[in-house]
């Protein structure tokens, strides 16, 4: 399973783009108003210098037809962006026109199997299913993206699956097991997911054995 980090912040990706273990990035509209003064093309640019993968830029257009001339505009800020749209009819449209241009999709805000499922009929590159949002909505996100891996293994979609909206550790862990191909991770638990308790001892334990010699 591939790692993202699911931020807009420069000093994030910069800082994860260090660890060889990152291969890609997703952003949101959320994301980028939190970097106050950013310009989107700039940053998104900007990132595609820190990570050599996907990049998700996300269209603001909410019918078909704006959403398909805003994705080839963005899609040639960079060879690695990938255009993310949201999961409604006008985005299944736009998503279907894209992928005939061979221009990259991950369609965004799934919910459901079913809409995993129409999304990679219309020729998303990527779907992402928001494990932590099914969660909060008193469901099973796990559930949810077992459900969308199984659909996508017995049909052979070329269409790879981002476990996104990851809140903790094990989101993570679960995502592996079930066999996302992705996690878009935030950079809080990315940072956790390399942090354990019995490392900082043995490495403080070796550190005291070391001074004695």
């Amino acid at each position: 399973m591939q790692l993202f980090i699911d931020t807009a912040n420069l000093d994030e990706i910069k800082a994860v783009s260090k660890w060889g273990v990152v291969s890609g990035v997703t952003t949101n509209p959320s994301l980028m108003a939190k970097e106050t003064g950013a310009d989107f093309k700039t940053t998104i640019q900007t990132i595609c210098s820190y990570i050599d993968g996907p990049v998700s830029a996300e269209v603001i257009s909410l019918k078909a037809k704006e959403m398909v001339k805003e994705g080839e505009k963005i899609s040639k800020w960079h060879e690695n962006v990938v255009i993310k749209i949201p999961t409604t009819e006008d985005g299944l449209e736009a998503i279907y026109q894209l992928s005939q241009k061979d221009i990259a999709t991950n369609a965004t805000l799934i919910f459901s199997a079913n809409q995993a499922l129409m999304v990679a009929q219309a020729g998303a590159t990527y779907a992402s299913p928001f494990i932590g949002r099914i969660d909060d909505m008193g469901q099973d996100g796990m559930a949810v993206l077992a459900e969308i891996m199984d659909i996508m293994d017995v049909y052979g979609f070329e269409t790879q699956i981002i476990s996104a909206s990851i809140r903790h550790t094990r989101h993570v862990t679960d995502s592996a097991l079930v066999g996302a191909d992705i996690a878009t991770i935030p950079y809080k638990v990315l940072k956790q997911m390399i942090r354990h308790p019995l490392t900082d001892a043995g490495i403080e334990k070796f550190m005291q054995d070391w001074a004695k010699k």
